[in-house]
């Protein structure tokens, strides 16, 4: 869900991703991980993938929301926000002050 997110704010590669979520407070992401999730994406025609030339290295390869990405996107976050309101309250009734 994330990694659709990122892509629906702009096209992106997928070291830049890594990047973004460290910055968003998410460390638990690492390059080597985000690939395969990308790949899988992909083949679920959820993200498109495109090569970008750089000056100077190898090509690299940015990722764009599908059209069936916006959709599952949106599901996704409705889905989140469901469960992250059921979480807090239960963690939040669980207060004794």
């Amino acid at each position: 869900m994330c990694l659709l997110a990122l892509v629906a704010e702009q096209p992106t590669y997928g070291y830049e991703m890594a990047r973004k979520l460290e910055e968003r407070g998410l460390h638990l992401a690492s390059e080597g991980s985000i690939y395969p999730l990308l790949s899988r994406l992909q083949r679920q025609g959820l993200v498109e993938g495109y090569l970008v030339e750089s000056g100077g290295g190898p090509a690299r390869k940015y990722y764009r929301l599908a059209a069936a990405g916006t959709l599952t996107l949106s599901a996704w976050i409705s889905d989140w926000n469901a469960l992250a309101a059921g979480v807090n309250g239960v963690i939040n009734g669980a207060r004794h002050d």
